[in-house]
């Protein structure tokens, strides 16, 4: 029987960490790692996207969906480089991704070989916490161990790089000798438990405030029962970042929904006014919508020291697990009697969906985009995961949809890159076959790379338990976010040349595919095709033909922004009459903050 190869003892050593998915694409680099997964059988099970940047973005919609890592594994030179875009995703979403890609051969570094790339400088940010080249075979389990160990423990990207020769020989293990350096499995991560007299003084703090807001982010996602019990104990509503929708259930009636540039009226109005923050498991980055300094008192609660006391001037920074942390702060809390902050808020709060759901059911031509989402949110099934790209379906996707306590969902949130929402779907597809996962696109991001990964979901879906992998793209053949983007930032009217898209028929091409497809030009037609989509035995995709002329602006608007967008109008936008018609139809005037409500 042969020895294993590098290539095998890689795979291998996958398997030991429990690692069954890698998400990747091949290349002469790498030959010998995949000729590895065919003596192996397919375990761990090899992945093929249509991309090395979309094989990383799976990787990341897996591990975004899992308490799993997420691996990827691509060719050298330019299948290292198609990573880069899914690593910094990775990276800025704090999402923990091992990188696996080849080297040209030890022998011809340095002489300008065909796809030689200096790979380590290449991922020396991407991949800063920890990045590698495995020379010898002694090295491969120690680097390996590491490099999932730091990713796990730092939620962060990480890299290692194998030249195409050291794959190909025979694996020997590290000795019991001097500069081996012996490895081992496993890895149980710590629950960071907080200082016990900065407690003291937070609880102290917090039972000052008459008026507490509280923001939670993605950190906050295991600790949701502690932060309803000290919500209620506060008498305090809820923000949630964008990262942290799922965080908490929008069903909660003292919940603001999202804030920020795509954020909520009463999230807004909420740190507008609070005279009190407490920060959970957030990093959220616009500080313009944080209270102003010296306004509100505030604590941070984060487990990651290098993310503690960003943004606002907090006064107790505790580094520690967002539940712990919170289970060790309640029993010093005070139950606040006066609950008149609390009962304003959730009158804003009801206010707010009311108007939200009216917005969505103004008619438009052909659709209102509001609509595919509102009308989503009444029929979200059981267990969904719900993704959005970046874009303008990102906007609807934190106002309109209404989560609940078994709702999953994300999207690309500091990087915001465009086309991450299909292979998103795909990677949180291989995580959990038995959840209906539901992707919202634009139709500039299908163009982009959506598109070529139906193919890739067309060749797995069989695989999947629950088959309902539905893809709603948002066709209205304009940039459309940018576009906005252009009048309200800028005042420029759309420059056609780089905002109009090319009219496909997405439908078509995704029943050319033997997916399910289903083309909607009308609003009444937006609820049937929702239901048939979430009954339907097969993958679908929603071709919705929707008007690019519904502002995505958000209800803090400011007057300058306001003021931009009807100097772009005047100076001649080619959407202009659009854009008044449908201003009108949704009152534009209720975008400008109401400081009496």
């Amino acid at each position: 029987m042969a020895s294993p190869t590098v290539g095998d003892y890689l795979l291998d050593r996958l398997r030991q960490w429990g690692v069954d998915r890698v998400f990747g694409y091949p290349g002469d680099g790498i030959n010998a790692i995949v000729a590895a997964f065919g003596k192996a059988e397919n375990s761990p099970k090899f992945i093929q996207a249509r991309h090395e940047e979309m094989s990383a973005l799976q990787a990341v919609g897996y591990a975004k969906f899992t308490s799993n890592v997420g691996v990827c594994v691509a060719t050298s030179g330019p299948g290292a480089i198609h990573f880069l875009n899914g690593l910094y995703d990775a990276k800025l979403d704090h999402v923990p991704v091992v990188a696996i890609v080849g080297q040209t051969a030890r022998s011809a570094m340095g002489g300008s070989f065909q796809q030689e790339v200096d790979l380590l400088t290449l991922f020396k940010d991407v991949a800063s916490d920890y990045v590698q080249m495995v020379t010898v075979p002694e090295q491969l389990p120690n680097v390996l161990d590491r490099a999932i160990r730091i990713a796990v423990s730092r939620r962060a990207p990480t890299a290692i790089v194998i030249p195409a020769d050291v794959q190909e020989l025979d694996y020997t293990p590290p000795t019991h000798a001097m500069k081996m350096v012996p490895s081992s499995l496993g890895f149980r991560p710590p629950e960071i438990q907080p200082d016990v007299e900065a407690i003291a003084g937070a609880a102290d703090l917090l039972n000052q405030g008459k008026k507490v807001a509280m923001l939670i982010g993605h950190g906050a996602r295991g600790a949701a029962a502690e932060v309803r019990e000290v919500a209620e104990l506060l008498g305090a509503g809820v923000a949630k970042a964008l990262l942290g929708k799922d965080s908490l259930p929008d069903d909660l009636p003292y919940v603001t929904g999202s804030i920020g540039l795509l954020g909520t009226r009463p999230s807004y109005e909420m740190m507008r006014d609070c005279d009190t923050l407490l920060t959970v498991g957030s990093s959220f980055p616009y500080s313009q919508f944080m209270p102003e300094a010296g306004q509100a008192r505030g604590v941070q609660i984060d487990i990651d020291p290098g993310m503690i006391g960003l943004r606002y001037p907090y006064e107790y920074n505790l580094v520690g697990d967002a539940a712990a942390t919170l289970r060790a702060l309640i029993p010093h809390l005070q139950r606040k009697e006066d609950r008149s902050w609390r009962g304003d808020l959730e009158k804003k709060i009801g206010r707010w969906w009311e108007t939200m759901r009216s917005e969505a059911m103004v008619d438009a031509e052909p659709v209102n985009p509001l609509r595919l989402f509102s009308e989503l949110s009444d029929r979200l099934p059981e267990n969904a995961i719900v993704i959005a790209d970046s874009g303008s379906s990102a906007n609807w996707y934190a106002r309109q949809l209404r989560f609940r306590s078994d709702t999953r969902g994300s999207l690309s949130g500091s990087l915001a890159t465009m086309g991450c929402a299909v292979p998103y779907a795909i990677g949180a597809k291989f995580g959990h076959p038995d959840r209906p996962v539901i992707a919202f696109a634009g139709d500039g991001a299908m163009q982009m790379n959506g598109l070529a990964e139906l193919i890739t979901i067309q060749r797995y879906w069989q695989e999947w338990s629950d088959p309902r992998l539905i893809v709603a793209v948002l066709h209205n053949n304009d940039l459309n976010h940018v576009t906005w983007e252009l009048r309200a930032m800028g005042g420029a009217p759309a420059f056609r040349e780089s905002q109009s898209l090319p009219d496909v028929d997405y439908a078509a091409f995704a029943s050319s595919l033997g997916l399910e497809s289903i083309t909607v030009t009308a609003p009444e037609e937006v609820g049937p095709a929702w239901e048939k989509a979430l009954t339907t035995n097969r993958p679908t995709l929603l071709d919705v033909h929707t008007n690019p002329d519904i502002p995505p602006i958000p209800p803090h608007t400011t007057m300058e922004q306001a003021m931009n967008t009807a100097k772009a109008l005047a100076k001649g936008d080619t959407s202009t009459w659009g854009i008044i018609k449908e201003g009108v139809k949704t009152q534009a005037g209720k975008l400008l903050p109401n400081k009496d409500s």
